[in-house]
């Protein structure tokens, strides 16, 4: 069976880049955006046609096409070298702070790393701006932005005491990205 990674990190520093980037360099690996796979299943179960909807489905029926995910990207995993999973470590809500991983989709996924992609809170945040023509982002201030990264830092040590993942944290600073790059290759050549 292959290495499942999971790669995170808060919205606008860059993980889906660092992640695309590194999959290039690894062969055998194949980068999968967790939330593609929950919107190709609702969808073959006739439930959603756009991403958005998934989160407008009731809470089980939200879980159950979670872990469906998950159990499909396991599988994966295994007819391959590995796997690099692109999701949510966490995700801000008005209500606080959800689990991007909870624990059915850890028991399917089994991660060997969770990788932490980071940023400076003030690089991000004029990322976020450059972004906004593009993408809809929440606007938040620096210190919102690090707590997000100490929430999800809390959460991957979380994760790894459930599954015995180690945790990785990569540095994304702006103009870098080919560092960003190196070292997360280095870490998946590692295992």
């Amino acid at each position: 069976m292959g290495y499942v990674i999971v790669a995170t990190g808060v919205p606008g520093v860059g993980a889906t880049t660092v992640t695309t980037e590194a999959v290039k360099e690894l062969e055998g690996y194949e980068h999968v955006n967790y939330g593609d796979v929950m919107l190709e299943i609702a969808k073959e179960e006739g439930l959603v046609e756009h991403r958005d909807e998934i989160r407008k489905l009731p809470a089980e029926k939200q879980r159950e096409i979670q872990r469906l995910a998950a159990r499909r990207i396991a599988k994966m995993a295994e007819e391959r070298e590995g796997i690099i999973v692109d999701t949510h470590c966490t995700i801000k809500t008005p209500a606080g702070y959800l689990p991007g991983l909870p624990i059915w989709v850890l028991e399917e996924l089994q991660p060997a790393v969770i990788v932490l992609i980071e940023a400076d809170p003030d690089e991000i945040m004029m990322r976020r701006v450059k972004d906004s023509e593009e993408r809809q982002r929440d606007y938040d201030r620096a210190y919102e932005i690090k707590e997000h990264q100490e929430m999800n830092r809390m959460a991957a040590m979380a994760y790894a005491t459930l599954t015995g993942a180690t945790v990785k944290i990569i540095e994304n600073h702006d103009d870098r990205l080919e560092e960003a790059v190196r070292e997360f290759v280095e870490t998946v050549r590692s295992l």
